[in-house]
């Protein structure tokens, strides 16, 4: 897996919990040791969504105009699958077996 496909995973999480933006996602990584950057978040939530994993809406709040991104069936779909494999790699690394 590659760094991408972890944060994709995290941003697909969320975003099946509930509506996200990217200063939210931003925080919630910068909440487990990441720093990332709007210059680097954006790009991706954008090439998410081109890629049919999200959607976004404009939204009011507090008088400012956000964007709000929601995961897709698709997205459902991949992040099933990606949980699947960081279930069989964390299980692996640090499971039991001393091989």
């Amino acid at each position: 897996m590659k760094y991408r496909d972890f944060l994709t995973l995290h941003i697909l999480h969320h975003a099946k919990k509930e509506g996200i933006t990217g200063t939210f996602i931003m925080k919630e990584l910068e909440r487990h040791g990441y720093s990332i950057s709007p210059g680097t978040i954006y790009p991706l939530l954008h090439s998410l969504e081109e890629e049919g994993l999200l959607h976004s809406r404009w939204e009011v709040r507090n008088g400012k105009r956000i964007r709000i991104y929601e995961i897709t069936e698709e997205g459902v779909k991949v992040l099933e699958e990606g949980k699947k494999k960081v279930r069989e790699l964390c299980s692996e690394i640090l499971g039991d077996n001393d091989e």
